[in-house]
Formats: structure tokens, sequence, C-alpha cells
């Protein structure tokens, strides 16, 4: 299996990359070259798991039905060919435009007044592109991701365009306490920030929070149901599909025409429960039978629960809401949470409060967020104008440090583009994949003009 993994890496043209020494950064899925033992356990060569931390030159992965084990890098291979060249390209990015940051603040909990010892460092930040990186045909990186995903940058006009529409993570970039501009182009764009802010922000801030809280507490009672049909199954691995329907369907709150409409609906439910998790590799077979077994076995405790039900997901969207209310109601904003919403809040993200509670208090603050959008004094709309005479003059002064060759990475210290334009492992021009794709053919894939040396007409 690992020796599959060289072999289509060598296939697919990515002869110059060394699949033991490419980056991994985080999510990206990996082979085993080694066994593990873990306990009385033995996690076999040839696993394949997704990388979720890094500890210096060793990497945290998720191998599902185990959990997560330490490995060295040059015990784990990439998965799938194009996971190498998107680390390749990202990592190359990285190395050569992070000296082309304008703009960087430090964000999340750490910059809302709400870390603890455990609370990751997380930057964002603005880059502008060197003149000759948006010369040419090829799409330049818009972009800036470090390896292990704490980092991350846009660049100026990706975030511009980001802003206008009120996006929370642009806005909270620009007006967090914490935002430093690293050129005079990262202090152009924090002087014009008040151009960006609308009353849209009830929509991308309120309404979006309100929605995502919804679908919160259906993965949680989604989460609820597998949780006890897995509980029912190991008191007694003798009931049928048919009986732990009707259970299921008795405790159900979702609503059904009649009953046998909602033991149908229940029934539907544990088969995709045991479909996901055949097609997880946590069960030998897309049965009951498969999943009974699982329900008693120590595989059962590996599972991990939704990623949106993790208690940082629920404090993060009712803290959006706090911050839709006040941005509309007072026209301005102090991303600092303080007093009693940063208790409420603290208690939210170290599961304090139940899920319930968190949800009740959503929609308590439902009404306040209406009153504050049919008072505020913001803008409908952003000023546009405003914005994109920003960008021209953050062109203007990129083009103008290149001419002149000043000093520094926008002017004669510019990193040269990887490959020279559209090389290997460039991606075409979005009007020749266009094309590509009206023609019939894979994009990228050219025709010939010559016949290779012994191919036949």
């Amino acid at each position: 299996m690992v020796a599959s993994a060289f072999m289509e890496l060598r296939l697919r043209g990515l002869t110059h990359l060394d699949p033991l020494s490419v980056p991994l950064p985080h999510g990206t899925e990996v082979t085993t070259r080694v066994d593990r033992v873990l306990g009385d356990r033995r996690v076999p060569q040839g696993a394949v798991g997704r990388v979720v931390a890094s500890a210096g030159a060793e990497l945290d992965v998720m191998i599902i039905g185990v959990g997560v084990v330490r490995y060295r890098r040059d015990e784990l291979v990439p998965r799938k060919a194009g996971q190498v060249r998107h680390a390749e390209r990202r990592g190359a990015a990285w190395d050569a435009l992070r000296p082309a940051i304008v703009l960087e603040a430090v964000v999340g909990s750490r910059a809302w007044g709400l870390a603890n010892e455990g609370s990751d460092t997380d930057r964002r930040g603005v880059f502008a592109l060197p003149f000759l990186w948006t010369a040419g045909l090829a799409d330049p990186p818009r972009d800036l991701v470090s390896a292990d995903g704490s980092s991350a940058y846009w660049e100026i006009e990706k975030a511009i365009r980001q802003a206008l529409r009120a996006d929370p993570n642009t806005l909270e970039l620009l007006f967090v306490p914490t935002a430093e501009p690293r050129d005079s182009i990262g202090a152009w764009l924090l002087e014009a920030r008040d151009a960006f802010v609308s009353s849209a922000i009830y929509g991308s801030f309120g309404r979006y929070a309100l929605s995502q809280l919804k679908r919160l507490s259906q993965a949680h009672r989604l989460a609820e149901h597998r949780e006890r049909v897995l509980d029912w199954l190991a008191d007694d691995p003798s009931l049928s599909l048919d009986d732990v329907a009707r259970r299921l369907a008795a405790v159900s709150p979702r609503a059904a025409p009649t009953a046998a409409d909602g033991e149908l609906q229940a029934k539907e439910y544990i088969k995709q429960l045991y479909r996901s998790l055949y097609d997880q590799g946590l069960l030998p077979a897309r049965d009951l039978a498969s999943l009974a077994g699982f329900a008693r076995g120590r595989a059962r405790t590996s599972l991990d629960p939704a990623r949106d039900l993790r208690p940082k997901n629920a404090y993060n969207l009712v803290r959006l809401i706090a911050t839709a209310i006040r941005w509309l109601r007072d026209g301005e904003v102090d991303l600092v949470v303080r007093g009693e919403l940063r208790e409420t809040l603290l208690a939210i993200k170290t599961g304090a409060w139940p899920l319930d509670r968190t949800l009740e208090l959503a929609e308590a603050m439902t009404p306040e967020l209406e009153a504050a959008r049919l008072a505020t004094k913001l803008p409908p709309h952003p000023d546009v104008p405003r914005a994109e005479a920003l960008l021209r003059r953050v062109r203007e002064e990129v083009a103008r440090r290149h001419l002149a060759a000043e000093p520094g990475p926008l002017g004669a210290g510019a990193p040269p583009r990887a490959g020279g334009g559209l090389g290997r492992g460039r991606p075409e021009p979005r009007a020749g994949r266009r094309h590509a794709r009206r023609r019939g053919r894979a994009p990228g894939r050219r025709r010939s003009l010559q016949r290779a040396p012994g191919r036949r007409r």
C-alpha cells in the first residue's frame, strides 16, 4: 500500500518531489510507513489518516477507529498526488511572499479577551503581490497559509472584496486592537476600514450565526440519536432494525405525519448511521449486526464528536450575534468582550453550559438583534468608490516601487515567481480552462505539435 503511494506520485509527474520531505499541512491525508504499537493494539503499516497537529519534527495523525497517533515525518507519505501539488504550491507561496505581508493581527480568543492557558495564537493579515506576480497569465496566490494553519493572510484585493461583503473574519481583522501595519499599504487599509462598514453586518454576523446555531442544534440531536442507538445495541445486541427504529421514533422530537412514518424515518437514520461508519472504516459490513458489534467494542471510544458540536463553535456564534448587536446599535465596535457576556462565553467555551442552554440564549438575543437593525445609523451599503480608489492606489504604489527598483519585497527585493509562468504544476489561466472544457478535454492538457520520438503516426 505504501509502495503504491510512492508509485502514484511517480506516475503523475511528481518525480521532482520527495514524498518523504514534501510539507504535510494540517488536513493532509497520509499513509503510514511503519507499524505502531499502542498498548496492546497494533496500528499496521499502510494505515490511512489525516494530519491534525504538528510538534517539531513529528506529526499527530488522526486514524479512524484508533485515534490520534504521533509519527515522525519520514514515517508518513502523502496519500494523494493532488495534495502533494497543493502542499508544494502552498509552501512555495508561503516562503516567497511572507515578506510582502502589509498588515497583521493576532485574532481569535487572544484578541477577544477569551483566551485560556491552552488557547492557540492565531494570526491573520493581508499581503500585497509584487508587480511581476500580477503581470502574467497564471493566477497568482490569493492566500498564504502556514503549515499548521495558525497563520493565514489574504491578498489585498481578496481582502477588500471580502470586507465589502461584510465578511466577519475580514472586518474583525481590520478592527481588532492588535492589527498592526507592516507597510504603508497596510496603514492605508486601516485608514479606510470605515468604508467597509454597513448594516450588512446584520446578515453576515447576526443572521449567519443564528442559522449556524440551528444547524448545530440539528447536529446535536443526531449525535444524541447515535449514542442512544449504540447504547441500546450494546445492552441488547439481539435487537432487530424494527425494534431499534421503534425506540428511536418514540424519543425523537422530529415531527412525522403518523407513527409509521416516524418509524420509517428512524429506520432510515439507523441505516445511514451504519453506512457512514462503514465508509469510515469502522464497520466490517453495512448492516445492523456490525453496528451492534461496534457498540460493544473498544473502537467506539475513538469515535470523535462532530466538529460542529465543539463548544468553541457555539461560543463563537453567540459572540458574533453580540458583536452584531453592539455594532448596529452603537455604530462602533469593541471586539474585546467584557463583563457578564465574557463570563457567559467562557462558560460556553469550557462546556459548563449545555448546548441547549446556549441555543436558548441565542434565541433570546434575536429580538435585540432585530431592534438594533431597525434603529441602526450605519449606512445600508459599503462605500464601494472609496474601496475602489484604495485598491487602485495600492496597485499604482506596487507598480511604482517595481519600476523605481526601490528596496524591499515589493520593489528590487521582490521574490521571483517560481517556475517563471505557466510551467509544470502551475494553473492554466481562467480563459484557458473554460476553453478546454468547451472542447471537451481536461484542463491543462495540450495537443503536442510534434510526435514523440518513436511514436507511430
